[in-house]
């Protein structure tokens, strides 16, 4: 059973591993090796995980069926920053691949624009993947430009996207 948790602590290694299992999943015709070792070529610590999380409002799936670390298994994030710099930015959406294509990324995202509406936010923005640009589109996002950024010298493509917060999700 999968289930909706504010992120915790204890989940900060696991979280590290699903953004990088789901990076390095992705498929050569979308980002090449290159490029997806570059963004990650190996885990970040849980502590890098836990800094970055705990500064911004995060959710966690998790399953409650699968065991990791004696608790449930977390199979994708999602956070967004709060801060008055960067308000409304969608800074990571992992999912694992085994639960990739189950509607998760969705739900994560439900809940945090549920959130943002509640919290009065006007507007929401993401630099969306080349695999989570439709995802991103699919729930209203609108493509301002093409963004890159750069990880260990190598360049990676991807799309600068917003969504207008008038209505429910």
């Amino acid at each position: 059973m999968l289930k909706l948790i504010p992120y915790r602590k204890e989940y900060a290694a696991e979280v590290s591993v699903v953004a990088h299992i789901a990076i390095n999943q992705i498929s050569d015709d979308v980002y090449s090796a290159e490029e997806r070792t570059a963004w990650s070529f190996a885990p970040r610590s849980s502590y890098h995980w836990h800094k970055r999380l705990s500064r911004s409002q995060t959710w966690l799936m998790i399953d409650e069926q699968r065991l990791a670390s004696g608790r449930a298994f977390c199979c994708g994030f999602i956070n967004l920053e709060t801060d008055f710099n960067s308000r409304g930015y969608i800074d990571s959406l992992y999912v694992h691949p085994d639960y990739q294509g189950r509607g998760v990324a969705k739900r994560l995202y439900s809940a945090l624009a549920l959130w943002a509406i509640e919290h009065e936010y006007d507007e929401l923005f993401v630099d969306a993947s080349k695999l989570s640009k439709s995802l991103f589109a699919s729930m209203g996002f609108k493509l301002r430009h093409r963004s890159y950024q750069e990880k260990r010298g190598v360049v990676i493509m991807g799309y600068y996207m917003s969504k207008v917060l008038k209505s429910a999700i």
